[in-house]
């Protein structure tokens, strides 16, 4: 995910600072997303409003609300198996 220089604005902001402040101030600009891309003000508005104490907590709360165009295979995993019945699992094959 790029912040396109979201991250450095976000740590030189002034805090504490609220979801609604960080919006106003840096919701029009764009985080390029493996697949596709998001505004700040459509990521923040996915949280419930919260103030954030530092910068860190600011960066988290981004990173966590984007949406699933920043996965690569939705449901994909490489380290555990496929739970049965999942409607990722792979088709059975007989022998």
């Amino acid at each position: 995910m790029l912040l396109n220089g979201t991250g450095e604005v976000i740590d030189d902001h002034e805090y504490p600072a609220t979801t609604e402040e960080l919006i106003e101030e840096y919701g029009d600009r764009t985080l390029e997303l493996p697949n596709g891309t998001e505004t700040v003000s459509d990521v923040l508005a996915r949280l419930e409003p919260e103030t954030f104490e530092n910068s860190e907590e600011a960066r988290f709360a981004v990173y966590s609300a984007v949406s699933d165009k920043a996965v690569g295979r939705v449901g994909y995993s490489d380290r555990d198996p496929t739970p049965v019945g999942s409607p990722y699992s792979p088709d059975a094959v007989s022998f």
